[in-house]
Formats: structure tokens, C-alpha cells, sequence
């Protein structure tokens, strides 16, 4: 391989592992913001509100994980980014909507991703996105249904819930396994 093509192939991989690098800080955030409203909902007793937002959180975990074992791969270092300020405290009607648009904003970041690995020739690096982007796909419709489920019935809805166990007993396979069997 000539230097000039050499060089090209550094820059792309150099951009991959910039893109996972960047995911995963995204999947870090995540789990802040989850784990706290975890903590929050399991304080309110809305046991099964929080089960299943520790068994998101716990999706990002292996996720942030995914992507800096591939980073390694690549012969890159994980490294941790600017932590944003994180939406804490937030309203019980806030939290779904806004973690909705958590996972909206991130499927629209992690496609453009996956463009960068397909541009770059990185097969399996585009393959780990696709396949991250199906749970998080999960985990969006998760937080619609359920902000759109205490939007439409209110306290009816939560009353429901409260009182509900939040323990997630021995399985730490997360939500979108737990979700889809695997």
C-alpha cells in the first residue's frame, strides 16, 4: 500500500474511532441520567417505572462497553468526554418525553455513524451500530408509550404502578434482551 493510500486509511479509521468514541460518552451520559431517575422512581415507589429504567441503563452500560471494546480493536483509546449537565429532578410528566428525545437524538447521531463507518470501510464498526441502534429503537418507543400512557391517564395510570416491585432480580441482561428474548 502506497503512503498516500496509507495515509487515507489512518484518517478513516481515525474518524471511526472518533465516532466511538463520541457514542460512547453518549452511552455514559445515558446512564447518569437513567441511573438517577432510577434512584428517583424507585423513591416514589413506582417500582416498575424503575426496574425498567435500571434495565435501560444497564442496555447503555454494555453498549458504552460494546464501543470501547471496538475502539480498542481499532487500536484507539476509550476515552471519556465533556460531561453535559444532565436534566435532574425532573417532573415525573418530564421524564419520559425528554428521555424519548434522549433516544431520538441518538438514533439520528449514531445513523450518521454508521455512515461514517460505511464511508471508511469499517464493516464491523458499521454492523455494532446497527446492532445498537435496534435497542435504542426499543428503548424510544419504551419512554413514548409510557409519557404517552401518563399523559393520556394521568394518576390513573401511575396508581397502577405504585406499590410495584422494582427489584430486577438476578438478571442483568438489560431491557432490550430482556425485550426481545435474547
Amino acid at each position: 500500500m502506497d503512503k498516500k493510500a496509507q495515509s487515507q486509511k489512518e484518517a478513516g479509521k481515525a474518524k471511526v474511532v472518533a465516532a466511538l468514541n463520541k457514542a460512547r460518552d453518549m452511552e455514559l451520559q445515558a446512564i447518569t441520567l437513567y441511573m438517577n431517575q432510577h434512584y428517583t422512581l424507585d423513591n416514589l415507589d413506582y417500582g416498575e417505572l424503575a426496574m425498567n429504567m435500571k434495565l435501560i441503563a444497564i442496555d447503555e452500560m454494555r453498549h458504552a462497553e460494546m464501543f470501547a471494546e471496538r475502539v480498542k480493536e481499532l487500536g484507539g483509546q476509550p476515552v471519556p468526554m465533556a460531561m453535559t449537565k444532565l436534566a435532574l429532578n425532573q417532573d415525573l410528566s418530564a421524564v419520559y418525553p425528554f428521555d424519548a428525545g434522549v433516544e431520538d437524538n441518538t438514533l439520528f447521531v449514531y445513523n450518521g455513524f454508521l455512515q461514517v463507518c460505511r464511508e471508511n470501510g469499517d464493516a464491523i464498526s458499521e454492523k455494532l451500530f446497527e446492532a445498537i441502534l435496534e435497542e435504542e429503537q426499543v428503548h424510544f418507543n419504551y419512554f413514548e408509550n409510557v409519557g404517552g400512557h401518563i399523559k393520556r391517564l394521568g394518576e390513573a395510570y401511575l396508581s397502577k404502578i405504585a406499590g410495584t416491585p422494582s427489584s430486577t432480580g438476578p438478571s442483568t441482561k438489560g431491557f432490550a434482551l430482556k425485550k426481545t428474548g435474547a
